[in-house]
């Protein structure tokens, strides 16, 4: 990702947020629950989802929230499926758009370039690309001996987990650890870093520098 300006703040907030799921929406669930409990500033315009009858589409039907399905075909392109999946969130006119848990590389078009932005449970970039999602992320961290992880919030890019960090957050990583307890920690941390990337990029204080993500100060 080249460098950008400082993204620009959200003037006319609350910041419209679409979220791409692929799985039981736990993610998705906790941005609902922060925004109802008026503890982040903002609203969620559309839901896509990749793949037909999971958790988080029954997570955002039951908060009213709109969704639309996008699932890659065999013969496909990239392209195509790309289009399907920003298609509606153009619509919706989005600001931002959260990959929670979405298993699907997409395309990012030029007019969301620098808006969308991922969630890994990996301090990137240790057990991350393509095949790192979900649980076999903790059951390599476990497998290693790491005695940290976490998470990591970062813009998306045209590859799986590489776009420039704006923010990690760590966990210890306990000597009696199984994959599920490490999930269930850093899934802790997750649910506090995402929200708090979200603020940062509704106030305008993001800007990307190369491989670095800058966080501006309030008056800059």
């Amino acid at each position: 990702m080249a460098d950008c300006p400082r993204n620009p703040p959200i003037t006319s907030p609350p910041i419209r947020l679409a979220v791409c799921v692929s799985g039981g929406g736990t993610t998705l669930q906790n941005l609902i629950d922060l925004i109802g409990a008026d503890k982040l500033d903002a609203t969620i315009s559309q839901v896509i989802a990749s793949r037909p009858k999971i958790g988080a589409i029954t997570r955002a039907e039951a908060a009213q929230i709109p969704v639309a399905l996008a699932t890659r075909g065999k013969s496909q392109s990239l392209a195509t499926f790309s289009a399907s999946v920003f298609d509606p969130i153009r619509e919706s006119k989005a600001d931002l758009v959260i990959l929670a848990g979405f298993l699907s590389l997409v395309e990012i078009p030029a007019d969301y370039t620098g808006r969308v932005i991922n969630i890994h449970p990996s301090l990137i970039p240790a057990f991350c690309g393509k095949g790192f999602h979900g649980a076999s992320v903790h059951q390599a961290v476990v497998e290693a001996g790491a005695k940290v992880t976490g998470c990591t919030v970062h813009f998306a890019d045209m590859t799986y987990d590489t776009g420039p960090i704006i923010l990690q957050q760590t966990v210890p990583v306990l000597d009696d650890d199984t994959p599920e307890t490490v999930a269930a920690r850093v899934f802790e941390a997750e649910c506090q870093a995402l929200p708090k990337a979200i603020a940062l990029y509704a106030a305008g204080r993001l800007k990307v520098e190369g491989r670095r993500v800058r966080t501006l100060g309030q008056a800059e």
